[in-house]
Parts: structure tokens; C-alpha cells; sequence
């Protein structure tokens, strides 16, 4: 059994909405990059890098979409109103949804813990898919392959 979504097809995600909003589906972020952030609030790599470092993704304008997915797949279980508190507390400013009962979308995606990152290209193929949030290991290599795969969208659009 394969354990790595690595050069496939992103699958469909299984997310429920934290506001009053319709959850967006994979097909609505195709055309452009799209980083996908697996945290959980009880996490504190997650709150200290990896909310930060998404929120940069979005505040440099780099052209790459980025959704946040609260997953619990152990650990206290957080409501609705703790995790709309958290988007003014971590000026987050991108969406992010709760993934359903016993972590449907972590699993899927074989996410191995908090903070998890994937990274899709354009046409929907995940090109990265990582754990952590250490500032010289896995965010320097997320830069690098956000780098590389936003060059490569360039050279295919120019």
C-alpha cells in the first residue's frame, strides 16, 4: 500500500465549516498553486511557525492559494467558537475548515502529525507532502519547492 500522494491526483477532502461559509472543493483551487496546511490548535509548532509561515505565503502575494484544515486526530477536541477565535488571535489570513470526525482528511492524505503540509501544482498533482515546521529543515525546503514549482508555473504560462 502506497503511503504518499506524491505525483497523484490530490484527492477530494472531507471538511466541515468552522464559519458560516460553504467549504470549497479541491476542483475550486485548480489553475493555480495550492498549499494545504494540516494543524491543530493544540499544537505549538503549529502555532508558532506554521500559522505564521502560511500567513507570509499569503501576505508576500507569492500566487499560491493556501487553506488551513483544524485536524484532531488525538487530543482535546476544540468548538467552533475557540476556532473562530483563533483568526483574529493569529491574524490568519486564510481559510480554514474543521476535517470531519477522527481525522477523515488527515488520513487520506497521509499526514503524518501537526503541523503537515501539502502542496499541489496547478493541474491538482501533489508535488510536495511533509511533516513539520522547523525553520531550517521543512519550511526551507517548502520555500525551495514553493520556488521551484511557482518558476515552472511561470514557464508554462509565459
Amino acid at each position: 500500500m502506497e503511503f504518499n500522494l506524491v505525483g497523484k491526483t490530490i484527492p477530494e477532502w472531507q471538511l466541515l465549516p468552522i464559519f458560516n461559509e460553504k467549504v470549497p472543493t479541491v476542483k475550486d483551487f485548480r489553475g493555480k498553486p495550492l498549499l494545504i496546511l494540516f494543524f491543530y490548535l493544540g499544537c505549538p509548532g503549529c502555532k508558532g511557525r506554521a500559522i505564521p509561515y502560511a500567513n507570509r505565503i499569503i501576505y508576500e502575494d507569492l500566487g499560491v492559494n493556501v487553506i488551513g484544515i483544524h485536524t484532531r486526530f488525538a487530543g482535546k477536541v476544540y468548538t467552533d467558537e475557540q476556532l473562530q477565535a483563533i483568526k483574529e488571535e493569529f491574524h490568519m489570513r486564510f481559510p480554514y475548515y474543521r476535517d470531519k470526525p477522527e481525522a477523515t482528511t488527515f488520513n487520506t492524505y497521509f499526514a503524518g502529525g501537526t503541523p503537515h503540509w501539502v502542496l499541489v501544482n496547478s493541474e491538482g498533482t501533489v508535488v510536495q507532502s511533509m511533516f513539520g515546521s522547523d525553520p531550517n529543515n521543512a519550511l526551507l525546503r517548502l520555500d525551495l519547492k514553493i520556488k521551484e514549482l511557482l518558476q515552472s508555473h511561470e514557464t508554462k504560462e509565459g
